[in-house]
């Protein structure tokens, strides 16, 4: 199964998913990328991560992957961490 990484940084959040058996990452979304930046009006970090994870369980379903595993990094379940996996499964990601 993929493994959804989630980073964040005082700026940004990072969504990436990675198949650890081939070392590649399958799909990366972020709130530096012109496809989220532009769907945020302004502020609001928690509100720009439930793009972020919208963003990547439409890209993951896309690609027919429907079960993964989340990595939260060492992160506390809490903010922006808990919007991104909250926002992937209301999408349809399972894990």
């Amino acid at each position: 199964m993929p493994r959804l990484c989630v980073y964040r940084s005082l700026r940004h959040t990072y969504a990436q998913l990675i198949d650890d058996i081939k070392g590649n990452t399958i799909i990366s979304v972020s709130t530096a990328g012109p496809k989220i930046r532009e769907k945020i009006k302004s502020g609001g970090k928690v509100a720009s991560a439930l793009l972020v994870g919208e963003e990547l369980a439409e890209l993951a379903i896309a690609k027919g992957l429907k079960r993964i595993i989340f990595d939260r990094g060492g992160y506390r379940y809490h903010g922006r961490i808990k919007a991104v996996a909250e926002a992937a499964r209301k999408k349809g990601l399972v894990f």
